[in-house]
């Protein structure tokens, strides 16, 4: 027996579909989870280590698999998704995530936990290029800048409030009540998928497992974090830690010019190889790879030399959330203008700006100087990575934005999670509450001026003037919206 042609229709199109509501909150429920513990575990650590029964060792090592877990995901799922429906991907890794986390809420003992979060790591990666994506490219000019918003709410805003969490957990909180939340938010994301994921086809149902792109990228995340995960229990001169970063970066080189001249790349290199893009995805690894380095080092700091509680930590870098919010408000307006790549920018100063005031940073005076950083982080982070990987997906056909972003959150997590665990390592072997604390800040300090330089310098190189983006020929799929010129163009012509 046939259906009739109006249940065949309700069973195709779910009752939500084309909500903007609805699909706003199917992406921040399938990444916000994963991020906020992205933040959380490090105050965590010794309720983990104790319940776990765990050395320092094997929690870095499991954190730092999730992370690469996550990393790795976004690229699998730009292939992933040539020849699978978009929908079944999603409703795969969100019924993943939540039975990952309850594996890891389950853990007693390590092994189990780390089985966990990696796989939790992983399914976050994947969704934010399968959700992502069909968001960004609704065809609605009016609701662009407030996805650009929540975009950069889901990826930065949750993490802000990681401290937090993590604070009252290691403070004396069950660590499992918190798995177990992120679970139901993963499950409330299984169902507006049922009620708002409309069915779609394969972008290329007859391709091929990209062998050219996957096992690279696994190398290239695998290996830097294991790499640096053995810093745990070694030094800086240790073969375990120097061999498997530099192979994996190594890999990465290959990967990237293997991408740029290949014919039909997975992650098209080439179209973003010129002035706005590569400024924007620079711009976006420094500006991670430092507020991540400061926060870290900020909560060791704090627990070592004023001898805060996990709490009380975690309470006075909240204010991150608002600088946060507040960097997403201002891309909201500045979207559609020429601005977007001086926004970028300002995030990036704005981080400098709070090495500048964490190193005058005492047990004496840190309830009043970390609240003002912390605004300054969460401000730097908020404008200076999510504009940054706008510049880049706006730079090439709609269709390809999720090979894009996959690319660039590659990129990014590479930078902010191999940086910032090797300065921490180099600040506690001079010692935290001794010299070790400032001159890790002032490194940080450097490398956010000498990348700010670096931005302008391409912008100048390049002759890139600041121009509004096409938004409605990207949205109708005629192309990029911004037309930037190539990388040292002005060189070129000389």
């Amino acid at each position: 027996m046939r259906s009739s042609p109006s249940v065949s229709r309700v069973l195709a199109r779910p009752p939500l579909a084309g909500s903007y509501a609805a699909a706003v909150a199917l992406v921040l429920l399938a990444l916000c989870p994963f991020l906020v513990l992205t933040t959380a575990t490090s105050l965590m650590r010794p309720v983990l280590l104790r319940d776990l029964h765990a050395t320092p060792f094997e929690l870095q090592l499991a954190i730092g698999l999730s992370n690469a877990g996550y990393a790795f995901g976004a690229v699998a799922a730009a292939d992933l998704i040539q020849r699978v429906p978009r929908r079944h991907v999603y409703f795969v890794c969100e019924a993943g995530f939540v039975v990952a986390s309850v594996v890891a809420l389950s853990a007693r003992g390590i092994g189990q936990f780390g089985t966990g979060i990696v796989l939790q790591g992983l399914f976050t990666g994947l969704l934010l290029v399968v959700a992502l994506p069909p968001l960004v490219t609704r065809r609605n000019l009016r609701e662009l800048p407030t996805t650009a918003a929540v975009v950069s709410i889901g990826l930065f805003g949750m993490v802000t409030l990681g401290p937090l969490l993590g604070g009252l957990i290691g403070d004396g909180g069950d660590w499992r009540l918190l798995f177990g939340v992120i679970a139901v938010l993963a499950a409330a994301g299984f169902a507006i998928g049922l009620l708002s994921f409309s069915p779609n086809e394969p972008l290329a149902p007859g391709a091929g497992f990209d062998w050219l792109a996957i096992p690279p990228a696994l190398a290239v995340t695998v290996l830097p974090f294991f790499g640096v995960s053995w810093l745990t229990r070694s030094t800086f001169g240790s073969l375990v830690f120097l061999l498997p970063v530099v192979v994996g970066l190594l890999i990465g080189v290959v990967l990237i010019v293997a991408q740029y001249r290949a014919r039909d790349p997975l992650m098209p290199v080439r179209p973003i190889s010129n002035t706005l893009p590569v400024a924007g995805i620079a711009g976006a690894m420094i500006t991670g790879a430092t507020f991540t380095t400061l926060v870290e080092l900020t909560e060791v700091f704090l627990l070592a030399a004023p001898r805060y509680s996990p709490v009380k930590v975690g309470a006075l870098l909240t204010t991150q959330l608002l600088g946060v919010l507040v960097a997403a408000l201002i891309f909201r307006r500045l979207l559609p203008t020429r601005w977007t790549p001086v926004l970028a920018l300002s995030g990036l100063l704005s981080i400098a700006a709070a090495s500048v005031v964490l190193l005058t940073l005492s047990a004496s005076n840190a309830a009043a100087v970390v609240p003002v950083a912390a605004l300054l982080l969460g401000y730097g982070a908020g404008a200076g990575v999510t504009p940054g990987l706008f510049l880049a997906g706006l730079s090439v056909p709609a269709a390809a934005i999720g090979s894009i972003f996959a690319l660039v959150e590659l990129l990014r997590s590479e930078a902010a999670f191999l940086v910032g665990p090797v300065l921490l390592h180099f600040a506690q072997d001079r010692g935290v509450t001794d010299s070790g604390y400032r001159t890790t800040v002032a490194i940080v300090l450097a490398i956010t001026l000498l990348g700010a330089l670096l931005l302008v310098g391409l912008y100048l190189l390049g002759g890139a003037r600041p121009h509004r983006p096409d938004l409605d020929a990207w949205l109708g799929g005629q192309g990029g919206a911004y037309h930037s010129p190539p990388l040292a163009a002005r060189l070129r012509k000389g």
